[in-house]
């Protein structure tokens, strides 16, 4: 199959299903040259963003199925070994993959194997704090690793820090390559072993001048790049020499995020992420732009477009307000603050940990951080939340994003687990608005309190306030707020605020009331006492995990939420409908109850 099927292939697919499009397009060539080089079911491949291996997969077998990309039951937009042989390891978030194929390459050793291990990482993974923590350790752990470093100078959207700047620099060392070769030449035509030697260490002296760092040499890996990453013969090239080292090496290989999709290539942060597109399909060529409609109609706003939109304003007023994501500006609304406020919005890259440390001391020091962060990302800095946070009480703002069943994205995404993480930490307060208003609300209140808050919300557009009623202009800690009440009502359902609409439905069928559980913690005890006085059963409603959710802190007697078991990749309403958290399913069994 040649790279231009191959992106044919990817477009085809994604344009009606969505899905990661411009990272996997630039990777084609990586993909196709490690298939060639490689044995995809012995050897071991771990693709640390896993959104680039689109490629991967139809050249390992799913080439078939490769249009159920993201489907129910499909094949899963992300690596993963249950799926096959040839992915090495589950790949949903960054920065894991050197870790992972030392410990694969280290067992490797141990047992005396002969397969290969190869770590596919992007560049600004590269810059997480779990990658050089695997770079200090690489050394000691094997001889024998290989990275692949893909350096498209983009993460989701431009790539920010020092990492960032440095491998700028290395991409501009094709006068050392070229120095490399001609000092290569002459060692092998002289045939002298001292001599060879004076050239190696003439070699050596070129690269020290030439590219100014000698970083990745330092760590213990043989350096070799940078390589033309669309350039399918150069790759093939280096990948089949850096099988032949008996030390670590990095492959340092340039590509484009988007490449060969002109519309991609332009605008690689837009095209990053996309939903079902119009592609024109037409013979010889996939660089194409869109017809005159576009990509897709604008978007009714969502809740990280309502998150930016109410930040902005609070921010003009306060000062002391600093908002910071990690990798993930245009996704979690910060563009508009970032354009506002640039001296108050920080970018750390992929580095969550990092990130909610700094938050701390920016509270210490007197700011009002805001994070916003997608709720499988904040997974990544529980530790420093409790560490760096909670225990100093300190007033930062985590605005969790995709909370809840993301969809298509599939088990490593899915935004499930994020209250059962928190509700156990002292001195947090989390809670989920069920529309506009009560974001904006909770958000203004959050940044008063002295201590920290979670504001949690899903996916999606926000629902009006028309079809729920009407907001609290003012909340407090510890409230919640009742719907409609009907007569001679034996049930109360207790909900998060996106499934508040949902709840609102089960109670008009079963002769219940709705309760807007605005706060999780702490939650309203006052009217869960006065409903079980009444002789009222008390069900929960979550979108969140059951274990560790809103139904056991409250104690209700019939608990809905997500089972204790990953949940795949599919449709949001299809999800629902298999685990019987649609509206009929849940009436069902209260009716029946």
């Amino acid at each position: 199959m040649k790279p231009i099927e191959l992106r044919h292939m990817i477009l085809e697919t994604v344009s009606k299903n969505g899905g990661h499009l411009a990272s996997s397009l630039g990777a084609v060539e990586i993909a196709m040259a490690l298939a060639e080089v490689f044995d995809p079911e012995t050897d071991r491949i771990v693709w640390d963003v896993g959104h680039q291996a689109y490629a991967w997969k139809i050249l390992t077998g799913r080439a078939d199925e490769f249009g159920t990309l993201r489907k129910m039951g499909g094949v899963s937009g992300f690596p993963n070994p249950a799926e096959s042989k040839a992915d090495a390891a589950v790949a949903g978030h960054a920065g894991v993959a050197l870790s992972v194929a030392e410990g694969l390459a280290a067992a490797r050793d141990r047992r005396g194997g002969k397969e290969h291990v190869v770590a596919v990482i992007g560049d600004a993974s590269f810059a997480n704090g779990t990658s050089f923590e695997a770079l200090n350790n690489c050394a000691a752990a094997t001889k024998r690793l290989i990275v692949v470093l893909n350096d498209n100078d983009m993460s989701i959207a431009k790539p920010a820090g020092s990492i960032a700047k440095f491998l700028g620099r290395l991409t501009s060392g094709i006068r050392y390559n070229r120095a490399k070769n001609v000092a290569k030449r002459v060692g092998r035509a002289l045939r002298l072993s001292f001599l060879y030697g004076l050239v190696h260490w003439v070699k050596n002296r070129l690269k020290t001048m030439m590219l100014r760092n000698v970083w990745f040499e330092e760590f213990g890996f043989h350096y070799l790049g940078p390589v033309d990453g669309h350039d399918l013969g150069a790759v093939v090239s280096a990948l089949t020499a850096a099988k032949e080292e008996v030390r670590p090496v990095l492959l340092h290989v340039v590509t484009k995020k988007g490449h060969g999709y002109g519309p991609a290539e332009k605008d690689p942060t837009a095209w990053h992420g996309v939903g079902p597109f119009s592609w024109p399909s037409t013979a010889g060529t996939v660089d194409l732009a869109l017809p005159s409609d576009g990509q897709k109609a604008p978007p009714a706003p969502g809740w990280s477009d309502v998150f930016g939109e109410a930040l902005c304003e609070i921010a003009e007023g306060d000062g002391r307000v600093i908002a910071l994501t990690a990798a993930m500006r245009d996704g979690t609304g910060l563009t508009g603050f970032a354009k506002r406020f640039p001296g108050r919005f920080f970018d750390v890259g992929i580095a969550e940990g990092h990130m909610v440390a700094f938050a701390g001391g920016l509270a210490a020091g007197g700011m009002r951080p805001v994070v916003a962060v997608y709720s499988t990302f904040l997974q990544r800095a529980v530790d420093q939340v409790m560490h760096d946070v909670a225990i100093s009480n300190l007033p930062v703002v985590f605005c969790v994003d995709r909370a809840g069943v993301v969809g298509a994205d599939g088990v490593t995404h899915q935004g499930l687990y994020d209250i059962a993480m928190l509700r156990c930490l002292p001195n947090v307060t989390i809670c989920q608005p069920k529309d506009a208003d009560d974001l904006k609300a909770l958000l203004k209140e959050a940044l008063g309190r002295n201590g920290p808050t979670v504001i949690r919300y899903p996916r999606g557009k926000v629902p009006t306030h028309q079809a729920l009623g009407t907001s609290s202009a003012s909340p407090s800690a510890g409230t919640s707020a009742e719907g409609a009440q009907a007569p001679r009502t034996r049930i109360a359902i207790w909900a998060t605020g996106d499934w508040y609409g949902k709840a609102c439905e089960v109670a008009s069928r079963v002769g219940g009331i709705a309760v807007h559980a605005r706060y999780l913690k702490p939650f309203d005890r006052e009217l869960l006492a006065r409903q079980r006085a009444a002789g009222m059963k008390i069900a929960s409603l979550e979108n969140g995990a059951v274990a560790g959710g809103l139904g056991e802190a409250i104690g209700a007697d019939v608990k809905f939420g997500w089972p204790d078991e990953f949940i795949p990749h599919g449709t949001q309403a299809e999800l629902e409908r298999k685990y019987g958290l649609d509206v009929d399913s849940i009436a069902e069994v209260l009716e029946n109850g």
